[in-house]
């Protein structure tokens, strides 16, 4: 008898206890967010909810969240009567392709995704756990701004925030995800991070708004235009990736964790490599019968170099002149900067300036190599760049590269002239390989321009215009030969080797794998990731 009263308990559940319940509805109430109407209301916009999101981005079934039931502590203008579950925030951990990531989600859905003391202190816990145990922390970004009904706590809690910013700078990887409305205050802690994501039609950055424009400068305009992706991407440099979709987004930002390390403590992880290292680049041999005044997208290279084709790009619609981005060769992450001639023909400008300065000093801070495809005529001349400061950007460039320890691995392609030569990580800016095709042109300027000056009387001796083309044309061939040949920059020393454009892609990787115990993750001095 009392076998079967046994297996009878074990088929009939028995009712939770009422501490178990209490738990449950508390726990269902909070994960409502701000209830069906505002949820239906955001989904009216196109957008996600905030745990939706955290589905998407996160491995299935890995989200452990946190605070879940915190709840602000200000009582004035009637917030004690509020329901504000979890305080509009959405905090914890989970993992991306199976590697810890700490990750917060800001919920539009209660009070506009607002800012106040209690949302600040979730979203500092979730970076100070990222920061200790060495794994990226991702910021899904939909806010109104800070909560104005609980005045400077709120600017506080931004400023705890960006504290933490610049402390996990060049520590752990921190990336932003905006996803709505990002503004005032709020937009210096995207900013502060590796690298911004934003959605077309969705997301808005600025430190004020049109409407704070128009009454301030009479000026009027869209929030796109003022803060959208376009402003952002193209013209700013503010956005480093734009996506079509929120789901695109995710899978966006799934990918670049793909090619870095958790901290400065590790390497980038290693892939298999189904693409043979030997493999020929015989398209490469094109480049040398190339004018060095033709435009090309530098793109084609990087792609015929890269593992399978593979080409990860950062801020590609923003100063074209200059492609920044990741790749594998051999199976290993790598940085990619080079210079593009089909834009301002891959001359250094303010911009590019900036987007290379960062981006490898991004790369150092967590132990990625640098390759350089260099194919430039100099810095671009104007009244504009040089009152814009170009003499002070262009220097960023020159810093970057010299204090950058990771392995560097230089290729001129074709041209590279003048200061800017420098600047693309030549050989005495510790350069540890500096190879360059066979019709690289490396000189003080180039070869017509350098002939207009050395033989300026010469030139002007001539009886006629067609006596003078053909005398600048012999004597440009005759300085190209002697003076901006890779061979005589290889003859001092200032080239390792000239290659077979075919072998390029073997012969970086070779130098990459001797170069892979260059530096221990970790030992470098630390700088951090400041914005540039």
């Amino acid at each position: 008898m009392a076998d079967k009263d046994a297996v009878k308990d074990v088929k009939t559940p028995r009712p939770a206890a009422a501490s178990v319940q209490r738990l449950r509805k508390a726990v269902e109430k909070a994960r409502g967010g701000g209830g069906a109407a505002r949820v239906e209301a955001q989904k009216a916009r196109g957008k996600f909810t905030a745990r939706e999101r955290v589905q998407y981005l996160l491995d299935e079934g890995s989200f452990q969240e946190l605070d879940l039931l915190v709840s602000t502590r200000a009582t004035a203008f009637g917030l004690q009567d509020r329901e504000i579950p979890g305080d509009g925030v959405v905090a914890g951990f989970g993992q991306v392709n199976g590697r810890e990531v700490c990750v917060y989600a800001q919920d539009f859905t209660v009070l506009g995704g607002s800012l106040g003391l209690a949302h600040a202190q979730k979203i500092c816990k979730v970076m100070d756990l990222a920061r200790d145990n060495r794994v990226p922390v991702i910021g899904l970004l939909d806010s109104g701004g800070a909560r104005i009904q609980e005045g400077v706590d709120s600017l506080d809690g931004y400023a705890e925030i960006f504290l933490r910013n610049v402390q996990a700078s060049g520590v752990i990887p921190q990336i932003s995800v905006i996803l709505g409305p990002c503004a005032g205050g709020a937009v210096y802690s995207p900013a502060l991070t590796d690298f911004v994501f934003m959605v077309e039609g969705i997301s808005h950055m600025f430190v004020t708004g049109p409407d704070v424009v128009k009454a301030a400068t009479g000026e009027e305009v869209s929030f796109d235009a003022l803060g959208g992706c376009e402003a952002h991407s193209a013209k700013s440099g503010v956005c480093h990736f734009v996506a079509k979709s929120e789901p695109d987004c995710f899978r966006q930002v799934r990918e670049l964790l793909s090619y870095l390390p958790q901290s400065r403590e590790e390497k980038p992880p290693r892939v298999a490599n189904p693409d043979p290292v030997r493999r020929a680049v015989p398209l490469l041999e094109k480049m040398c019968d190339l004018d060095p005044r033709k435009p090309y997208r530098v793109h084609h290279v990087i792609w015929q170099i890269a593992d399978e084709h593979k080409f990860f790009e950062v801020q590609a619609p923003y100063a074209k002149n200059l492609v920044t981005g990741f790749c594998r060769l051999g199976g290993e992450t790598v940085g990619i900067v080079a210079n593009n001639p089909a834009h301002l023909a891959g001359a250094l400008d303010i911009n590019a300036s900036d987007k290379a300065a960062r981006f490898i000093r991004f790369l150092n801070a967590f132990n990625i190599p640098i390759l350089t495809l260099a194919d430039v005529p100099g810095y671009w001349p104007g009244v504009q760049q040089e009152h814009g400061g170009i003499i002070r950007h262009g220097a960023k460039i020159l810093h970057a590269y010299a204090e950058a320890t990771v392995p560097k691995i230089t290729v001129v392609l074709r041209k590279a002239y003048g200061g800017a030569y420098i600047a693309m990580s030549s050989k005495h800016m510790r350069g540890d390989f500096n190879f360059a095709l066979p019709c690289a042109e490396i000189a003080v300027m180039g070869p017509a321009g350098a002939v207009e000056i050395l033989y300026s009387r010469d030139l002007a001796a001539c009886r006629s215009e067609a006596e003078r083309a053909a005398l600048k044309t012999r004597l440009t061939a005759e300085y190209a030969a002697k003076f901006a040949s890779p061979y005589q920059t290889a003859s001092a020393g200032s080239l390792d080797e000239v290659i077979e454009p075919a072998q390029l892609r073997h012969k970086v990787i070779r130098a990459l794998r001797f170069l892979k115990d260059k530096r221990t993750p970790g030992t470098h001095e630390n700088r951090g990731n400041i914005p540039l």
